[in-house]
């Protein structure tokens, strides 16, 4: 085996560990599952209600950022009403036959998850429209003229589907969803929950202090929040004494570059480009991310969401634009009339007052 080969294999047993240790931290039940306490209590009913009639609950639509939970509601939604669960995922359908084959494969009573459903291809959505609406789909034999429709019936079903851009799904996909239900970030206190359960199921303890300490550093989002424990219990087993304390939280962080409000290297680097090299904008999307070295979409949708949910960065018609809270996180000091005051009122370099640019 040459090497390159031996890293890729390892590669792959590192993500798939990860990928078991994620799931093992999943909760089964709605009663174990910590937050969105609107959207539980309103599928709660839903299902008890569904299960009360011996019926395939509504279909459900779950939009939101990644990490919030999307993915869990769906497995939980399954468990609670004692079905199995088919996953599958927008891109991975491309062609109407390759949905047709999944739902002709269905059993009555099953939960059907398409992840990032508003990725589907425009055929399979199409063919999805009568599936969710009349539990039948018409099945095309042959081309052209002499092509025909053979109707086929499903037994009942739910759909459930997950997207992080509901804004792209077409009004009559949207609309075939009984219920919708959109995942908001975590506070700090629940993310706090979230640690402790998981630190539980881990088979460690973690400080009160320490858990706080990684919840604040978790950008709202579950997903971190367990990615981050994980990697404390890594330090303090190789470098501490194993106790996930509030140094341990702290040293851990450090090596593994969080800083104190959630940002990792590829934020630092955006929010430097933008206010070393480019004197706090604006600067274009494609430019700023040449400037670290990544892509458009990767800056787009991994970094900038949440630097400009934490106020440190803006988004205008000319570019995007530092705000005074980004030169002083980075310890800079903002130019005169150069970045973004607090307040609301806001001014560029130019002088030109930028209030009525901002996106909405």
């Amino acid at each position: 085996m040459t090497e390159a080969s031996e890293a890729r294999l390892m590669g792959a047993v590192a993500d798939d560990v990860e990928r078991a240790a994620e799931a093992a931290l999943r909760p089964k039940r709605l009663e174990e599952f910590v937050g969105q306490p609107v959207v539980r209590e309103q599928l709660s009913l839903m299902l008890r209600a569904a299960v009360a009639r011996g019926n395939a609950p509504d279909h459900v639509l779950l939009s939101g950022p990644p990490g919030l939970g999307k993915t869990t509601l769906a497995m939980i939604i399954a468990a609670e009403i004692g079905s199995n669960l088919r996953i599958t995922s927008g891109p991975a359908i491309q062609h109407a036959g390759d949905l047709a084959a999944v739902l002709s494969s269905l059993e009555e009573g099953e939960v059907l998850f398409i992840d990032e459903i508003h990725r589907l291809a425009r055929p399979a959505e199409e063919l999805l429209y009568s599936a969710m609406e009349d539990f039948r789909v018409d099945i095309v034999v042959g081309k052209g003229p002499g092509a025909s429709a053979i109707p086929l019936a499903l037994p009942p079903f739910t759909v459930v589907g997950a997207t992080t851009r509901s804004g792209l799904l077409p009004a009559p996909l949207r609309d075939r969803f009984g219920f919708t239900g959109h995942m908001d970030f975590y506070s700090a206190a629940e993310l706090e929950q979230v640690i402790v359960r998981s630190s539980r199921l881990l088979g460690v303890g973690v400080a009160q202090d320490a858990a706080a300490e990684i919840a604040g550093r978790s950008r709202g989002t579950p997903r971190i929040a367990n990615r981050l424990l994980r990697r404390v219990r890594d330090w303090a087993q190789v470098r501490g004494d194993g106790t996930l304390d509030l140094n341990a939280a702290r040293s851990a962080l450090q090596v593994y570059e969080v800083d104190a409000i959630g940002l990792d290297r590829l934020d630092r680097s955006v929010l430097v480009a933008l206010c070393r090299r480019f004197g706090g904008g604006p600067v274009g999307l494609t430019t700023l991310a040449a400037a670290v070295g990544e892509e458009s979409d990767t800056v787009e949708t991994v970094a900038e969401p949440y630097l400009v949910r934490e106020g440190l960065i803006a988004r205008t018609p000319r570019g995007r634009v530092a705000t005074v809270a980004a030169w002083e996180h980075l310890g800079l000091t903002p130019p005169e009339g150069g970045a973004l005051l607090p307040g609301g009122g806001t001014q560029l370099s130019t002088g030109r007052s930028t209030d009525t640019l901002f996106d909405a």
